[in-house]
């Protein structure tokens, strides 16, 4: 439950927000639905699923935002026929290859260091100008974006971004 009411705070804390993921990589497939179900009927804004096509499908969802590790995006775009497909990456490489592809966006993370990937090494705010200008499709920051990040986020040429902590 604690990811919904997460997600229902971002909600409220941002008003601007223009679309809603629902990461809970822990939760089994029934409650995952239950909870994504819920949250497609009640919010105001479109609502993804991470990494599971059939949940996605299953309750209605406007897409999935898949890992670099996860399926081929031509085999999402089988399931989720009419959705978004994203894919989250962690460099110009892996953003070039989800285009390719056919993603509709991209997630570039973590930009700065992120408590939810320690293990990963940040890309760097350089890096996120590069992939906002070397790819066609919308681009998305993620990993430790503050509101004092905001600002330099945008002036990188990116979509927009991504956050957990900023709204719990």
């Amino acid at each position: 439950m604690a990811i919904v009411a997460t997600a229902e705070a971002g909600l409220r804390a941002a008003p601007r927000a223009t679309i809603l993921q629902l990461r809970a990589p822990d939760m089994s497939a029934r409650r995952l639905e239950a909870e994504a179900a819920r949250l497609v009927t009640g919010s105001p804004v479109p609502v993804i699923v991470s990494s599971r096509c059939d949940v996605a499908v299953a309750c209605g969802a406007a897409g999935v935002n898949l890992p670099e590790r996860d399926i081929a995006i031509e085999f999402a775009r089988g399931l989720v026929r009419h959705g978004l497909i994203g894919r989250s990456v962690h460099s110009l490489e892996g953003a070039h290859r989800a285009q390719v592809e056919g993603a509709d966006f991209v997630i570039l993370g973590p930009v700065w260091e992120s408590a939810s990937h320690p293990d990963i090494r940040p890309a760097g705010v350089d890096a996120l100008a590069r992939v906002a200008t070397s790819v066609r499709i919308p681009v998305l920051a993620i990993g430790g974006v503050t509101q004092n990040r905001v600002g330099e986020v945008m002036e990188t040429g990116a979509a927009g971004y991504a956050a957990i902590r900023m709204f719990q």
